[in-house]
């Protein structure tokens, strides 16, 4: 018994190894130009694939004092910044991105309101000039995001 549990493992490792080392046509044509099947598959276009059209993004985050920031917008980052602040970034959605969309996020931390109280900063999405997402002067509470195509 355990002689032949011991041949079907060789008989199927075998075959496995055979399969896995096995080429079709088109990567034995490239292998005769000179070029890898990965080379040749990056010369093709894919579906999604390219690059859209860039855009200027501005995160903005208003009112008076210090806070802390998070933010995704060419990468992600938090830090401690003082108000009123602003971090402007050129994105080019690629591939996917031009159908699903890129995330862009700013979600700030307090700031000192008219009256003295602390509430959520105010923050603001512009793309191109214009303003496509806040969180109406903090008093949301959330932060501001948008879908960047």
């Amino acid at each position: 018994m355990r002689k032949t549990a011991m041949a079907v493992v060789t008989v199927a490792t075998a075959a496995l190894l055979a399969g896995c080392g096995g080429s079709d046509k088109s990567d034995d044509k490239d292998a005769a130009k000179g070029t890898s099947a990965s080379q040749a598959a990056k010369a093709e276009p894919k579906e999604g694939a390219g690059k859209g059209a860039s855009h200027q993004v501005t995160l903005e985050v208003r009112g008076k004092g210090t806070t802390q920031v998070y933010y995704y917008l060419d990468t992600n980052g938090g830090q401690t910044v003082t108000l009123p602040w602003k971090k402007t970034a050129t994105i080019t959605p690629e591939g996917a991105e031009r159908k699903v969309g890129r995330l862009v996020t700013i979600t700030p931390g307090s700031s000192q309101g008219e009256d003295g109280m602390l509430r959520a900063a105010s923050c603001s999405i512009i793309v191109d000039g214009k303003k496509v997402a806040d969180n109406q002067d903090g008093k949301s509470g959330k932060p501001c995001e948008y879908e960047l195509k």
